[in-house]
């Protein structure tokens, strides 16, 4: 079987924008962006994987607000498999940092709850990093500390459970119910 015309094309575009991104650090941010837009611009304007790619770029170079909705449309074009979980790491980072704590916490929440892989921690990073911006500093450190917890060579159970302990009722403890009176 041959491959299509078209397939050819969109792997030779994908080996074009995978070697910019390996020289990101090569170019000044806006001129990163530019030459995205225009290996963008040679895609069909419906197409998810560019949208992401702009969007990344945008995000890369601290421009959140220009990220974002190529974000939504990434996301609305139906991005394949293998970007959904970097996307959407991504997206909500970009929320995170344009003050949408929240839509950022659902974000994370539904993706730590849809998959597993070697992106879990990532996830974990990222929504901890929403829950102190939405004032949820408890939640935060329970998470990263349970995500970081596997990684150790030793106290890996300690830690475990006082990660856990963080978020667990806390009206039996004398401190936090001082603090509530």
């Amino acid at each position: 079987m041959t491959s299509h015309p078209l397939d050819n094309d969109r792997q030779d575009w994908q080996r074009r924008m995978e070697a910019l991104w390996a020289d990101l650090d090569a170019h000044e941010g806006d001129d990163f962006v530019a030459a995205v837009g225009a290996l963008v611009a040679e895609r069909p304007e419906d197409d998810a994987v560019a949208a992401y790619w702009m969007g990344s770029a945008y995000d890369s170079t601290g421009y959140e607000a220009q990220a974002a909705p190529h974000y939504r449309r990434a996301f609305a074009a139906g991005l394949p498999d293998e970007l959904r979980r970097p996307a959407t790491i991504q997206f909500a980072s970009t929320l995170r940092n344009l003050g949408e704590s929240a839509e950022s916490i659902a974000l994370l929440t539904a993706e730590a709850a849809a998959a597993t892989d070697e992106l879990d921690d990532a996830i974990a990073a990222f929504l901890a990093l929403s829950l102190v911006d939405a004032g949820r500093e408890r939640e935060a450190v329970s998470l990263a500390l349970g995500a970081l917890a596997p990684h150790l060579t030793r106290y890996n159970r300690s830690l475990s459970n006082y990660a856990r302990a963080l978020v667990e009722d806390r009206s039996d403890d004398p401190i936090e119910n001082e603090r509530s009176s």
